[in-house]
C-alpha cells in the first residue's frame, strides 16, 4: 500500500496518462489473480462446522441480533463514511487542478497517507486494549471531520502532505473500531455480523458519491465543508449515544 502509489505515479510521468495507467491496471489485474489463487489454497477446517452451526439463521435475525450499542456504532459511522466518500474521488482533482501537483507528488502524498496510518495500527490497538477502544474511535472520527477541513487550505505540495498526513491518521482507531463491532456481536454469529454491518454501511453510504458529485458542481469548497459537516454529525453522534453514555454507566 505504500509503495503502489509511487509506482503508479512513475508509470504515469514516464509513459504518460494512457499508457502508464494501462500498465498500471495490467499489474493491479496480475496482483488480484495472485491473491485470488492464494485465497483458493487457503484452508478453514472448521468452516464446515460452523456453516452448519448457524445455517438456519437469516440476514434479518442476524440485523435484529444486533445491540443499542452496535446499532448506534452503525449510524455514526454512516456518517462518518458520508464524510470520506463525499471528496473521495475529487481530491486528485483539487491536487492537481488547484495546487498544480503532478502524478510523481501525487503518489508520494499516498505514500505519506499510508505511512503513518501503518505507524498508528500497532501501539495504538495495544493502548485500545489497556485503556479501552471509545475514545480510540472518537479520535479516529475526529480525524476523518478533519481532513476536508485541511483540504480548504491546501494550495500547494507541503499543505496537502500535511492535510494526507491528517488523512492517514483516519486509521488510528480503526483497529478499536473492528474490536467494537466483534465485542458486539453474538460469539455464534460474529462473522455474519460483521458482514451484515458493513453490507448495510456501505449500501447507505454509496448514496454519498452522488451528494459529492452534486456538491462539487456546487464548488470544490462546498463539497469540503458539506464532508466536514457529516464528519461533526457522526463524531457527536459517536459521542453522544456511545462514548458518553458508556462513561456514565461506568460512573
Amino acid at each position: 500500500m505504500m509503495i503502489g502509489p509511487l509506482i503508479g505515479g512513475w508509470l504515469i510521468q514516464k509513459h504518460g496518462w494512457q499508457t502508464g495507467i494501462e500498465f498500471a491496471l495490467l499489474g493491479c489485474i496480475g496482483l488480484s489473480l495472485a491473491t485470488g489463487c492464494f485465497q483458493w489454497l487457503m484452508v478453514e477446517p472448521d468452516a464446515a462446522e460452523e456453516e452448519q452451526a448457524t445455517a438456519s439463521v437469516s440476514f434479518l435475525a442476524v440485523v435484529r441480533s444486533f445491540t443499542p450499542a452496535l446499532r448506534e456504532l452503525l449510524a455514526s459511522d454512516i456518517l462518518i463514511r458520508f464524510c470520506e466518500r463525499i471528496p473521495s474521488v475529487f481530491v486528485i482533482l483539487w491536487a492537481m487542478d488547484h495546487a498544480m501537483i503532478d502524478s510523481n507528488q501525487w503518489g508520494v502524498l499516498r505514500t505519506i497517507e499510508m505511512v503513518v496510518a501503518m505507524l498508528c495500527y500497532i501501539p495504538v490497538a495495544h493502548l485500545a486494549d489497556k485503556y479501552g477502544r471509545r475514545p480510540f474511535v472518537l479520535v479516529t472520527f475526529g480525524f476523518f471531520t478533519l481532513f476536508p477541513v485541511t483540504l480548504l487550505w491546501a494550495d500547494n505540495f507541503f499543505w496537502l502532505a500535511v492535510a494526507f498526513a491528517v488523512r492517514g491518521l483516519k486509521e488510528f482507531g480503526e483497529p478499536a473500531r473492528k474490536a467494537l463491532i466483534i465485542a458486539e456481536a453474538p460469539t455464534e454469529l460474529r462473522a455474519r455480523t460483521y458482514g451484515a454491518y458493513y453490507l448495510i454501511r456501505d449500501c447507505v453510504v454509496t448514496a454519498g458519491s452522488f451528494l459529492g458529485a452534486w456538491l462539487w458542481t456546487v464548488g470544490p469548497r462546498a463539497n469540503f465543508i458539506g464532508a466536514a459537516v457529516f464528519g461533526a454529525m457522526g463524531t457527536l453522534w459517536f459521542w453522544w449515544f456511545i462514548f458518553r453514555r458508556t462513561k456514565a454507566q461506568k460512573s
